[in-house]
């Protein structure tokens, strides 16, 4: 955990924010900005930076991300699709630097998306 990184204590439970989804692991929170009707946040409960950090054994809690983003798009009924975002570094469009899937839903995606 790093002391000063909000998806951390989100994960940690120490803010009032809804979680979606907890495990020893992942943790999933609907975004307090949101670009489309649904907007959850999935992360890794340990820090990790973006993408470009994660390690070989990584791959595992990687896949679980998917897993749970799947998971929640079920339960909030996006059967008619969603998109699955994971930006990385400042020009990928990350501005928290806790990596983190968008999963976007309830209203048509454009292509490209921007």
């Amino acid at each position: 955990m790093t002391e000063h990184c909000i998806f951390c204590r989100i994960a940690q439970g120490e803010t009032d924010t809804e979680r979606l989804y907890a495990s020893d692991d992942i943790t999933a929170f609907r975004d307090l900005r949101p670009q489309a009707p649904t907007h959850i946040l999935v992360i890794p409960n340990r820090h990790i930076a973006s993408l470009d950090e994660a390690r070989e054994d990584d791959a595992a809690l990687l896949g679980r991300m998917m897993l749970v983003a799947q998971h929640l798009t079920a339960e909030l009924g996006l059967d008619r699709g969603y998109r699955l975002v994971l930006n990385t570094g400042a020009q990928g469009g990350q501005s928290v630097f806790h990596m983190h899937l968008h999963v976007l839903g309830g209203r048509q995606m454009q292509w490209p998306p921007g």
